[in-house]
């Protein structure tokens, strides 16, 4: 962080952020998010992406981690405090987000990292500082995650599948042709950037309670200029279970 002026926040984390950029995420959908996440929709994924990190550190280096796109950190908080149950070396994971609503909510939460306002497309971090990168459910930059990346360090996203929240698609995009999801693109430009070694598919359903549905609606960018009716349709359903449906991308940095 040399040449950097940085503030460090009385909500203990910290802003990197040059410049004041406005999310598309508000505090309310970061908070459902966390509901969301403490439920356990996510734990089989986490479960899955932090087991690929210890499996692929075999040496006694540390793990340095960092989660690009971390939103309220839940994400991060899961994936490494599985890591540091199964490592004895010392790890030190970093989230870092545009959105300071989000940061603020993982500073305040979790103490297992450290929390960054920070611009993926500007990551003011010297270059070889990690190991791993997570880039899970959010927008990349491949540039800098290079650049970031030790000699053979390595890339883990995560995309949605096919199937991911199908139970809501169906309906929140009903006559659209959006019903039918496809991450062709995404997979195709990460093949482009990194070498490929390793790709994990992980899909599960899960038993929803009905006071989760409210919070899931409002946490998915699927809901975004949705209709009241639909939402209300999807409200007033017997829903019992979703689906979750993801790909994992592990790549290797390219030399």
């Amino acid at each position: 962080m040399n040449r950097h002026c940085f503030d460090i926040a009385k909500q203990g984390y910290i802003n990197l952020s040059s410049r004041s950029t406005k999310s598309k995420y508000d505090r309310q959908t970061f908070e459902t998010r966390r509901i969301i996440s403490e439920s356990g929709l996510f734990h089989p994924m986490q479960a899955a992406v932090s087991e690929i990190i210890v499996s692929q550190n075999m040496s006694k280096e540390s793990i340095r981690l960092l989660d690009a796109g971390c939103g309220e950190g839940s994400h991060l908080n899961s994936i490494q405090t599985r890591i540091n149950q199964k490592k004895r070396n010392h790890s030190l994971a970093v989230g870092i987000d545009i959105s300071k609503e989000g940061i603020s909510l993982a500073a305040a939460e979790y103490s297992n990292a450290m929390w960054c306002v920070a611009d993926i497309a500007n990551i003011p971090f010297a270059n070889e500082q990690f190991n791993f990168i997570i880039n899970i459910l959010s927008p990349a930059n491949y540039s800098e995650f290079q650049r970031l990346l030790t000699d053979r360090g390595l890339v883990i996203k995560v995309v949605p599948e096919q199937h991911y929240l199908t139970e809501l698609r169906g309906i929140l995009y009903k006559g659209t042709g959006k019903q039918v999801y496809s991450n062709t693109p995404t997979i195709r430009y990460f093949n482009e950037r990194f070498n490929l070694i390793a790709v994990e598919n992980v899909q599960y359903q899960v038993s929803l309670s009905e006071h989760l549905i409210a919070p899931l609606l409002e946490m998915t960018p699927l809901s975004w200029g949705a209709s009241q009716e639909c939402k209300e349709l999807i409200l007033q359903m017997d829903l019992r279970e979703i689906t979750m449906d993801f790909k994992i991308l592990v790549g290797m940095k390219q030399s």
